[in-house]
């Protein structure tokens, strides 16, 4: 019976090896290398859109948004749930009302929340406070007769300009939305908008909403070929590549019915749930699953397989 040869480490030849060394030239050549790559490939660093900057920039959009949250016409006062309750709001899905049915959740009602609220939060000069008073001690039909004669003459003003507004029987509400304006301007309320009580400050859901009622968000949205109608869950801010895999989604928003249709969001969301149960169960639905067999797609893809067995 023959012993199996063992080798000797010594007859081989040997090295120094500086595993210090390689550990530090490789961590700085990846870090280089992801730096490198992220400032040219990386999603862009776009400047935040707050109310301070929205304010700032078009202050005239900005007090025309915050008469429609005091009257009660904005997109977020009409809106229903999760928001508030608005008979007849929220999207459908044939006689089901999906918001409906969720209820509401996140509690918003905008002319509180958005204008009176910050207002009474913060030191105000005397006529802000006696305009909230004035505004409190009135009846419902009174707010909304002085928020919409306010709102029709903003149209109405040069650029939408509150100082050349005619004069009118306005109540309260140009010193209120004046008021909120200066807020806005300085930041606060900002803050005071993301203010819930907690330690961390993370729920945008009232400053995205009165931002999401004035013009100047979807302008911007579509300056960066965001909205619904230019493809925009598939994009990305700027010449960035966007989220390509998202592309039967938004597809359905560019056909009709779907781009005319109040219900889009629930109608397309129903046939993006259809197609992925279909596809979860391609292997139990008969004749489709057989398509690979009759199709025969399995010999392309095991071709040297299949060519070798002959």
């Amino acid at each position: 019976m023959s012993r199996t040869r063992v080798p000797r480490p010594e007859v081989f030849p040997t090295r120094r090896y500086d595993l210090v060394k390689e550990f530090t030239v490789a961590l700085v050549v990846a870090a280089v290398l992801s730096a490198g790559l992220a400032a040219l490939f990386s999603s862009p660093d776009e400047t935040p859109m707050t109310l301070a900057s929205w304010s700032t920039a078009e202050p005239n959009d900005f007090t025309a948004t915050a008469v429609a949250e005091l009257a009660g016409t904005s997109t977020s006062a009409q809106y229903g749930p999760p928001y508030n309750r608005v008979p007849g709001a929220g999207q459908k899905l044939g006689p089901v009302s999906l918001q409906s049915a969720a209820g509401v959740r996140h509690p918003v009602d905008p002319a509180e929340d958005f204008v009176l609220g910050p207002l009474r939060q913060s030191p105000e000069p005397p006529e802000v406070t006696a305009a909230l008073a004035q505004w409190s001690a009135a009846s419902p039909d009174q707010r909304q007769a002085w928020s919409s004669a306010y709102a029709d003459a903003l149209s109405k003003a040069p650029v939408g300009d509150p100082a050349k507004v005619a004069p009118g029987d306005y109540g309260p509400v140009p010193a209120l939305t004046g008021r909120l304006l200066t807020l806005a301007q300085s930041g606060s309320l900002d803050g005071q908008l993301l203010a819930q009580g907690r330690f961390y400050q993370t729920d945008y859901t009232k400053p995205m909403l009165f931002l999401a009622d004035g013009s100047h968000l979807s302008d911007r949205a579509t300056d960066q070929h965001l909205t619904g109608s230019q493809w925009g869950m598939m994009n990305e801010t700027g010449n960035y590549p966007g989220q390509a895999w998202l592309w039967l989604y938004t597809f359905w928003y560019q056909i009709d019915p779907f781009k005319t249709s109040t219900n889009a969001d629930a109608e397309i969301w129903a046939i993006m749930a259809g197609l992925s149960l279909g596809l979860v169960l391609v292997p139990f639905i008969p004749g489709v699953r057989s398509i690979p067999r009759w199709t025969r797609v399995y010999r392309l893809v095991w071709r040297d397989y299949y060519r070798d067995r002959r």
